[in-house]
Order: C-alpha cells, then sequence, then structure tokens
C-alpha cells in the first residue's frame, strides 16, 4: 500500500510539473512571436488569460500599496491629532493662568483702593482655610501676631464688611464671619439714618432688629455700618434690605438683609488694625 501510495505521489507531482514546464513553454512562445504576426484562435486564448492574470496581479498588488498608503497617511494624522490636542491643553492651561492672574490684579488694585479710603494702619490678608461646622462660620487668614493682628479688629473687603478677628497664632489668624449667627453689628438704614442691629443668619444672610413698625423700610434700601459699635468705621456697605414684614404683634418689623459681600466667593481682605472693646 505505501509503494502505491509514493507512486502516486510521484506521478501527481511528474503532473504537475509537466503542466508548470508547457505553460512556461506557451507563455514563451508567444513572448517570442513575431509582434506583426497575427494570433491564432488558442493563442489569442493564451495571451488573454496571461492578461487578465497580470491584470488580476497589478490591481493587487494596486490596491494592496493604496491601503499601505492610506495606513500610513491615518497614522501621520493621528501622530497630528494628538500633537495638536497636546497643544491645545497647553494653550487652554496658559490663557487661564493669564485670566487668573489678570483677575487677581483687578481684585488687588481695587483693595488698594479701598485701602487708601480707609483709616491706618490696614493690613491686606488671604484666606488660606475655612472652618466647616455648621454653628460657625469662620475663615483663617495668613496674618498672625507677628504681623500686628489682634482679636476684635474688623475684617472688610472692596464690597463691604466680612466679619472680626477673634483668635490669633503667631502666623494666622480666625475671622468670624458677620453672617454667624454670634454676630451683631451696629448700623444704618443709609436712606433714612434709622438705626439698627444686624444679625447674622448663616445662608440667609443678615436679620436686621430692632425697627419699629412705623419706620419706613422697604426692599433695596441699603444698609451702612454706622460706626458706633467701635468694631467697624461709618459708612461701611453692609448689604441691602430683601424682604420686610410688619406682623399685628410685637413693635419690630421683622426685616431681612441680603449680604454685600458673598462669603462663599473670598479670597482676599483687609484687616483694619485697631482694637475693638468688644473682643478682650
Amino acid at each position: 500500500m505505501k509503494k502505491k501510495e509514493k507512486k502516486s505521489s510521484y506521478l501527481k507531482l511528474l503532473l504537475l510539473c509537466g503542466a508548470i514546464l508547457a505553460f512556461i513553454l506557451i507563455i514563451t512562445f508567444i513572448i517570442s512571436s513575431d509582434g506583426k504576426q497575427k494570433f491564432s484562435g488558442p493563442k489569442k486564448f493564451i495571451f488573454d488569460a496571461v492578461g487578465y492574470g497580470q491584470q488580476l496581479a497589478t490591481s493587487g498588488t494596486g490596491r494592496i500599496t493604496d491601503i499601505f498608503s492610506s495606513y500610513v497617511d491615518l497614522h501621520h494624522v493621528r501622530e497630528e491629532n494628538i500633537k495638536l490636542r497636546e497643544e491645545l491643553a497647553k494653550f487652554k492651561a496658559t490663557n487661564n493662568q493669564y485670566l487668573e492672574a489678570v483677575a487677581t490684579n483687578v481684585r488687588l488694585a481695587n483693595l488698594l483702593e479701598l485701602k487708601e479710603s480707609l483709616p491706618p494702619p490696614t493690613l491686606t490678608a488671604q484666606i488660606v482655610g475655612r472652618d466647616h461646622m455648621m454653628w460657625f462660620k469662620t475663615v483663617i487668614i495668613d496674618c498672625g501676631s507677628s504681623d500686628g493682628i489682634q482679636p476684635g479688629m474688623p475684617v472688610v473687603t472692596v464690597e463691604g464688611i466680612v466679619g472680626q478677628i477673634i483668635n490669633v497664632s503667631p502666623h494666622f489668624a480666625k475671622v468670624l464671619l458677620a453672617n454667624d449667627p454670634t454676630s451683631a453689628i451696629d448700623v444704618l438704614i443709609q436712606k433714612n439714618r434709622i438705626h439698627g442691629i444686624i444679625k447674622g443668619k448663616g445662608t440667609e444672610g443678615y436679620q436686621l432688629q430692632y425697627i419699629l413698625k412705623n419706620s419706613d423700610v422697604e426692599e433695596g434700601y441699603p444698609i451702612v455700618t454706622s460706626g458706633l459699635d467701635g468694631v467697624f468705621p461709618k459708612g461701611l456697605p453692609v448689604g441691602t434690605v430683601s424682604s420686610v414684614a410688619r406682623n399685628k404683634r410685637g413693635m419690630f418689623q421683622k426685616i431681612k438683609i441680603k449680604p454685600a459681600v458673598d462669603f462663599s466667593e473670598l479670597e482676599y481682605l483687609i484687616i483694619i488694625m485697631r482694637e475693638s472693646p468688644l473682643i478682650k
């Protein structure tokens, strides 16, 4: 059986070699024919077969070349996109830094202008921390007793009053914000010069107390410091009246004040460096 299988394999191989040889001879014969001689029927058939084969090979090679070129181009486009994204990210970061620097310069310029209008001496400080307790509203600044800061000193910003210094260490101090429930500041209704006391109401702002029912108070009226508490200088912005309620019972109106300062956006503060008689 093995001998028969070997003979059969040898026979197939010989037939294949013969067919390949015959094909080569035919092609050679066609190519070597005189260019002016017309093809006979068999030559035409063979020539067409060879032509189709060459066309298929050429087309396949062209397609492979196109695919390879497309892949190379796509790879280059991807690299270019990565570079462009990196450059765009750098540009955005630089632009953000520029905008932040401009905004900081504007804030500091406004603070400098405010400092010139306040009684000296004053000191500019930056907020470096916040207390997250629900019942206290305080911030920590980067100035302390080594800078001359003492408890009781008033703290303001361009928009208006912020609060008072309550604790100090050599290099830091804690500010009790004016909207803290324990804070109380003597104020004036700017339009009619009526005195009152604002109490902190946390996120609700302030409540203006001790304003009689027959007093003229309307929404939008500005509130300023009176200067009578010995803490804040007179005339600093406190806020504006946001609502007025006159209850049948009691002597006083219920008045809510919207703070002039947005306590959530505080960054730089000014400390008016004078002692307060309220905190010793």
